[in-house]
């Protein structure tokens, strides 16, 4: 026997916690993914929000469909597949009642995840303090405490500075140069020289600072403010890196999966008079 189904709802559908919405689905929960109507999402290819923009989109091995309502999570759940549902303000998480929600925004405030949103809750990196907004944060900043869980207090502060890759750090990092309307001259997975055009922001060209693979480049036509991320470069020069959950997401991913077990380890939840949201089920 076995416990899995417990309902999970994770707020924010981009990158980094698409390492915990893959991670959490191939576990057996049951995921519904809320996001904004236009993700801000760089790294498109392993982002489960992009089936806002495409309706469905595959992650590795999980697909992952947009609905217009509650009603259809069931619908989506039935077809083995993750639900992606426009909620940036956590409305359907009363409905729903799930046993779990994990805050994987990354906006490094709360926007208004509590602890009375469910039984089991967890919150990625800064912006939160465990045993007070949420139940356990999980450590987001690359360095020796990554993926580690924080039972009080709160993440590390975010410092700003991309991790470096083969010693390039902000060099990868591709910026708006304005405000205005982005414009693609090249896709996610094509090789740049340093000096290329990789997009255009109202026409002001994005140009490579290294040479690489392009491995994040935002929505084409979507509206950036200056100075936004909307891409960035890998200089490690691997294609296949471009389409997988890269390796600070999988980290998070295995933290979450922990402070899910550390919560109900022996069937006993932390917090006093909370249910038990497991089913058991055979294994055959």
């Amino acid at each position: 026997m076995v416990h899995v189904d417990a309902t999970v709802v994770v707020r924010g559908g981009g990158d980094v916690v698409s390492g915990t919405i893959h991670r959490l689905y191939r576990c057996g929960f049951r995921v519904l993914v809320l996001e904004l109507p236009q993700p801000l999402v760089v790294r498109r290819t392993v982002a489960f929000a992009q089936a806002i923009v495409e309706g469905s989109v595959m992650v590795e091995d999980v697909r992952a469909v947009r609905i217009d309502s509650i009603e259809e999570v069931y619908r989506v759940w039935g077809q083995n597949a993750v639900p992606v549902l426009v909620d940036p303000g956590g409305e359907s998480i009363t409905l729903l009642q799930p046993d779990i929600v994990v805050d994987g925004t990354m906006a490094k405030r709360n926007t208004g995840t509590h602890r009375d949103m469910a039984p089991v809750t967890i919150a990625l990196g800064p912006g939160f303090e465990a045993g007070k907004d949420v139940d356990i944060v999980i450590e987001t900043l690359e360095g020796h405490a990554l993926g580690s869980l924080i039972l009080a207090g709160a993440a590390q502060p975010d410092t700003g500075v991309p991790v470096p890759l083969l010693g390039f750090a902000a060099e990868r990092v591709l910026r708006a140069p304005c405000t205005g309307t982005i414009e693609h001259v090249v896709d996610i997975g094509q090789v740049v020289k340093k000096g290329d055009v990789v997009a255009r922001v109202g026409g002001v060209p994005v140009r490579a600072e290294i040479g690489g693979v392009v491995r994040g480049l935002i929505q084409n036509g979507m509206h950036v403010t200056k100075d936004i991320k909307v891409g960035d470069v890998d200089p490690h020069g691997v294609q296949s890196y471009c389409y997988t959950i890269f390796d600070k997401a999988r980290a998070i991913g295995g933290g979450v999966l922990e402070a899910i077990l550390y919560l109900y380890r022996g069937g006993q939840y932390a917090r006093p008079g909370a249910k038990d949201p497991r089913v058991e089920v055979p294994l055959y």
